[in-house]
């Protein structure tokens, strides 16, 4: 039973559930009043696999940094739970197992060729690239959490011959990104936390090699940045999404100037209080979206 928890671990199943919650909403508003339940179902599914054979191999990559660090160093490999090969060949398999899913089964080829990119570029871009190297490294290798969005996107689309042309997927761009701008603030929040960690590992986070008001009133510019971004789904959305995406966005914002606000006071700050904070908003515009988009609800860009 040890070595199953390790396993599952290995996935990081709290992170995946977060980037499955962005996948849904986006399925649905790719085909706004129709509810494809199973479809859904499939693709929930072979996402979850392609995101944890990225979780799995970054681990692996992983492997020295997570011996550093408070934060890590219980995970499986760390902890020498599963063997660096073992993980490996489990990751593969994961791999190989959502291409083939949402390729046969949920029928987009054009979604299963994003998970392996997504994948690709979360190991050799991010893990072994930008995180070792630069404090960009959130901003450009959040790009990999985008992806959960595009895959949704792609099965609907292949699967609903008269959803047709480029304009159609301008909403998937704006969801992605959502995402991308939404994750450097939810990162950093984490960084300020562990901190000594990050430098204890040698990774140049933002929080570390940047002093925290400026870190902070970054994190306000990229809060601004998706909630300006939610937006621009509005005119595709109707009344209920509307509110959600203000509401929720002004609270976002509010967070992160609050923290901003300590920082620049000397006050005791709490990030941990932001990072849940952004979990939250997450949730709240994608329930906002996902409950529009099954109502069908007249689009506010209909309504003018």
């Amino acid at each position: 039973m040890e070595t199953v928890k390790a396993y599952i671990a290995l996935t990081k199943p709290r992170i995946i559930e977060l980037l499955l919650v962005a996948a849904i909403p986006a399925m649905l508003q790719a085909d706004r009043g129709h509810v494809h339940v199973g479809l859904i179902l499939l693709t929930l599914f072979g996402g979850w696999m392609g995101a944890a054979a990225a979780h799995t191999f970054n681990m692996v990559m992983d492997y020295d940094i997570d011996q550093k660090m408070r934060r890590t160093r219980r995970r499986p490999l760390a902890r020498n739970q599963v063997s660096r090969r073992a993980a490996a060949i489990f990751g593969t398999i994961l791999m190989v197992a959502s291409f083939l899913w949402l390729w046969l089964l949920c029928n987009s080829l054009l979604a299963a060729v994003f998970i392996l990119i997504t994948i690709a570029f979360y190991i050799f871009v991010y893990t072994l690239w930008l995180k070792r190297r630069t404090d960009q490294n959130v901003i450009w290798g959040g790009a990999a959490g985008c992806m959960p969005v595009m895959v949704g996107w792609a099965v609907i689309t292949d699967n609903n011959p008269e959803i047709t042309g480029l304009a159609h997927w301008w909403q998937a761009f704006i969801l992605f990104l959502l995402i991308f701008f939404w994750t450097p603030p939810h990162t950093w929040a984490l960084g300020l936390r562990y901190k000594e960690d990050y430098k204890a590992a040698g990774v140049p986070m933002m929080p570390v090699v940047k002093p925290a008001i400026v870190v902070s009133k970054r994190i306000i510019y990229y809060t601004a940045a998706t909630v300006i971004t939610t937006l621009l789904l509005v005119p595709y959305a109707g009344w209920i999404y509307l509110i959600g995406a203000v509401g929720a966005g002004a609270w976002f914002l509010w967070g992160a100037i609050d923290l901003h606000r300590h920082v620049k006071t000397g006050g005791k700050i709490k990030p941990m209080k932001l990072f849940f904070m952004s979990n939250n908003y997450l949730s709240i515009v994608c329930v906002a979206l996902s409950l529009d988009a099954v109502l069908g609800l007249q689009t506010v860009s209909s309504m003018f």
